[in-house]
């Protein structure tokens, strides 16, 4: 068999037979499968523990979502994650963390929508997450914003300073608790470093502002962009500061008169030991002992990152670093020096980028302040800084801004030199005030001379805004005067600061003032006069302004009223602090507006909250002279109720210390209370109600206001409880007072002869004051006083009459049942004081003149007026009078039922006076 035919039949080819099925072959793959469904309802299910938005996106769905690669995923789970967390705020609490980590994370995502929406999701957070929620998370969200603003992209550089806002805003103390680290992010984004050429080693490396063509604004708007939040930052930083000072007003600390809240000391308690006080070398509410030794701080103890800016060293580099950058800023901005220069002005963008220069250099000043070495620091500052402070800051002071031309209507405000804000809303008075602010800090009395030039420039400029008339805001204000004040501090001579202030008076004589800046001008005046008068106890050289200025505020203080209880109460203690120094000029012009200041009508005193009127009580005690006309006005308010009944105390015991009556061992102020005014007052007051008020009230009749017996010439006039209380206190300081008087006898018979001139005679007299004649009567009443019986007939009218109105009291009246206990104890005791009262009373009680209703009244009071123990001897005495009134009863009711009442007085009569007990113990008296 040949070749060819063996390798034919190695691969034979099989013959197929129609309607046969194909082999399988030996190498074949099986293909069949089966199928089976898979049952899966419980993922299903929707998450019922997990609120979900419009598009069925949980929170863990929406933060996961945050991972993805696709800016739109991530921008949508950004927009779903706002909408979720506005609905459901409580998601917030729940998943912080998560939702903390996951939004900073996108700060410095490449895609700017992504970015956007981040920022407004931060914002709406901050809204809703508190300071202590967020301060376990904050280094990271820090962290990430350092990040993005040392990014390498413009576009995230520009978007974190959008972050930034929201965590000022939101979160300043925590911000700035990572100053450093943030400072120098501000740096690198308006700056490099670059080698000095003129060393040779890398061990010092300078900065100089950057300029990169590829951002989407020019460098001048980038660098205001970045100026303005470091400007921000800064601010943000004083204000977390301990020691928070004004700004404008920043030498407190010379000041050892500032004002200092009081430790208010009642002297009856203090007298009683009921109330220590304590006291300190420096008082006030934090109390300061001289000691030499000093606890260190805790910033003592720490690294000097995490001092930040309150280290000294740390401020210091970063004033290194920062000021020649604003130089540089600031010389960029500046007029051309090569251009003819009309009133140096200025366009808005530059004059923007100035203001936020000086802003900063501001800031940074005032943070010197706050250390211990001050006056190292300002030496430091000067040495270094000064020269090119003149050279480039001084060099076209002052500055205006140049508006746009527009064809409008010219406005007279805009035309004014210093009115305030010109079109592009930037303050040019304030940059001009905020330049001053910075050299002055710089000068002192030993660099006078040396500092003339330029001084005299800012002294000039300040007083000429002062005086212009131009309309100022408080911050402006606040600028203007703290750099006077510093001017006055460099050169105190009077020459110097009398026409400074004097143009502080021009300003504060400007009518429609607001009332930050009235505020203002008035702390500032009390600071001067406060320095004035401790160098004037040395040489008296006092200020005219300043004494014109002190003698005017009394006069505003009457004119002011209730207008603005604020400013009045500034008003007050600047009077008080200046008429405790016995100010020559105040108390004139105190003395003169008295009678308008305590008006019982509209004057300041009956307008003013409580506080206000305790400190104007207090001013009575200062006052050269108290003439009758402002006693009787005194009077009224204290009888009116429009002060409380303590403040009335006080203001009588401020009289009595000034009266002849106060038994002071040295010798008073001559003619300061005439005594019989000092008496007319008291008894004025203790009547409780004018001439006229008592004439009106005789033609009332009739209830409810009215209670009439027919025994009793007198009837009552009904008070309200609130004015029967408020009398009742101001009669009870009354009678103490009279009985202090030393001649008792004396001091009696001026009561009996006001009592008979002004109220015997009269039909209907208030119940209050009834019983406040009593209460005198039983105060003064001693052997030595001889009663007139005049007055003793219409003691016992009043005695009856108060008695007759308490028995027929309703229960349900309560108003008039909290008076009960009072008259009471007033009627027995001036009835056991004066046994001839009670003979009186008692004889006026002739029954059958009245009508039978009265009987049980009159049966009721003789049987508690015999059931009293202290006044059994007498109604033992007078046995007669009372079983002639029981008979002239039983007379009357004669042939009728025997009531209770008649068989309990015929039962008390028996026991208390028909047996005549010998020795009667005191019985409580029920009625």
């Amino acid at each position: 068999m040949t070749k060819k035919r063996k390798r034919q039949e190695d691969f034979q080819k099989v013959k197929l037979k129609v309607g046969k099925k194909k082999p399988k072959l030996e190498n074949a793959t099986d293909t069949t499968f089966k199928t089976k469904a898979i049952q899966i309802p419980e993922q299903l299910k929707e998450d019922g523990l997990l609120p979900t938005q419009n598009r069925k996106l949980n929170i863990k769905d929406l933060l996961s979502q945050m991972h993805h690669y696709s800016p739109g995923v991530k921008h949508n789970a950004l927009l779903g994650l706002k909408e979720l967390l506005s609905q459901y705020p409580f998601v917030i609490d729940a998943h912080l963390s998560s939702i903390i980590s996951e939004v900073a994370a996108v700060f410095t995502d490449k895609d700017s929508s992504v970015r956007g929406a981040a920022v407004h999701l931060l914002q709406f957070l901050a809204s809703k997450i508190r300071a202590e929620q967020i301060a376990p998370f904050f280094p990271l969200v820090s962290a990430h914003l350092s990040s993005a603003m040392t990014h390498i992209s413009e576009g995230i550089q520009e978007d974190s300073l959008k972050v930034l806002d929201v965590l000022l805003e939101a979160y300043p103390a925590l911000l700035t608790d990572r100053s450093i680290i943030l400072l120098k992010n501000f740096v690198e984004l308006i700056s490099h470093q670059q080698l000095s050429k003129r060393l040779k080693s890398r061990d010092k490396l300078s900065w100089m502002l950057s300029v990169n063509p590829n951002r989407r604004v020019t460098s001048q708007q980038w660098r205001l962009n970045v100026l303005t939040r470091l400007r921000k930052f800064l601010q943000a930083v004083v204000d977390g500061s301990s020691d928070t000072e004004d700004e404008g007003l920043q030498e407190q600390k010379d000041n050892s008169h500032s004002v200092r809240n009081p430790i208010c000391i009642s002297w009856k308690l203090h007298a009683n030991n009921q109330q220590h006080i304590q006291l300190f070398e420096s008082g006030g509410l934090r109390p300061k002992i001289n000691s030499s030794f000093r606890l260190r701080s805790l910033a003592s103890v720490m690294d000097s990152a995490e001092k930040g800016l309150s280290s000294a060293e740390n401020l210091k580099s970063f004033i290194e670093i920062i000021i020649p950058l604003l130089i540089e800023c600031w010389i960029e901005a500046s007029p051309a020096q090569s251009a003819p220069i009309l009133g140096n002005l200025l366009e808005s963008e530059s004059q923007q980028l100035m203001h936020q220069v000086l802003s900063i250099i501001h800031l940074l000043w005032k943070l010197t302040k706050r250390h211990d070495e001050t006056y190292k620091m300002e030496l430091w500052l000067r040495m270094n800084y000064l020269v090119d402070f003149k050279h480039h800051f001084m060099r076209h002071f002052p500055y205006s801004s140049q508006d746009t031309v527009k064809h409008k209507k010219k406005d007279p405000c805009k035309s004014n030199r210093n009115c305030m804000k010109s079109s592009n809303n930037i303050d040019h008075l304030l940059l001009n005030l905020t330049l001053c602010d910075i050299m002055v800090s710089l000068a002192s009395t030993s660099t006078l001379q040396t500092d003339s030039g330029w001084l005299d420039m800012i002294r000039k400029f300040v007083t000429d805004t002062l005086q212009d008339g131009s309309k100022l805001n408080s911050k402006q204000v606040n600028r203007l005067l703290g750099v006077t004040w510093r001017l006055m501090q460099i050169q105190q001579n009077k020459v110097a600061t009398e026409p400074l202030i004097r143009a502080v008076y021009t300003l504060y004589q400007q009518r429609n003032l607001l009332f930050p800046v009235r505020t203002l001008l008035l702390k500032f005046f009390s600071r001067v006069y406060q320095k004035e008068d401790l160098r004037t106890q040395r040489i008296r050289s006092r200020s005219k302004v300043l004494s014109r200025w002190l003698a005017g505020l009394p006069q505003q203080l009457a004119l002011l009223g209730l207008r603005n209880p604020e400013l009045s109460n500034q008003l007050i203690d600047i009077i008080h602090s200046a008429a405790s120094r016995s100010n020559k000029e105040l108390l004139q012009s105190l003395q003169a507006t008295a009678s308008r200041i305590y008006d019982p009508l509209e004057g300041t005193l009956v307008l003013l909250p409580a506080e206000a009127q305790r400190r104007l009580v207090q001013l009575v005690y200062f006052l050269p002279c108290l003439p009758a006309s402002l006693l009787a006005c005194l009077s009224r308010c204290c009888i009116m109720g429009r002060m409380s009944s303590d403040l009335a105390a006080t203001l009588i015991g401020i009289l009595h210390m000034r009266s002849s009556f106060a038994g002071w061992k040295c010798q008073v102020q001559d003619n300061s209370v005439n005594d019989v005014d000092y008496f007319s007052f008291l008894f004025s007051t203790l009547i409780g109600f004018s001439r006229e008020e008592l004439t009106s009230l005789q033609g009332i009749r009739g209830k409810p206001h009215i209670s009439q017996t027919q025994l009793s010439p007198i009837r009552l006039y009904l008070t309200d409880l609130d004015q029967f209380l408020h009398h009742w206190a101001v009669t009870e300081v009354i009678c103490h007072s009279l009985s202090t008087i030393p001649s008792q006898s004396q001091c009696f018979d001026i009561l009996q002869t006001g009592i008979c001139k002004y109220l015997v005679g009269l039909v209907v007299i208030p119940d209050s004051t009834a019983g406040s004649v009593l209460c005198a009567i039983n105060k003064l009443l001693d052997q030595a006083c001889i009663i007139s019986e005049n007055l003793h007939r219409f003691l016992a009218s009043c005695c009856y009459s108060l008695l007759y109105f308490l028995l027929t009291i309703d229960r349900e009246d309560a108003e008039h049942l909290q008076k009960r206990d009072i008259l009471w104890r007033s009627c027995i005791s001036a009835l056991a004081l004066l046994p001839r009262l009670l003979r009186l009373m008692l004889q006026s009680l002739q029954v059958s003149r009245i009508c039978r209703e009265e009987l049980p009244v009159v049966a009721q009071l003789l049987r508690l007026l015999m059931q009293h123990g202290q006044l059994r001897s007498h109604m033992i005495t007078n046995e007669f009078l009372v079983q002639q009134i029981i008979k002239d009863i039983m007379t009357l009711k004669s042939g009728e039922v025997q009531e209770q009442w008649l068989t309990d007085l015929h039962y008390c009569f028996n026991i208390y006076l028909a047996s005549h007990p010998q020795t009667p113990g005191p019985i409580n008296t029920v009625y």
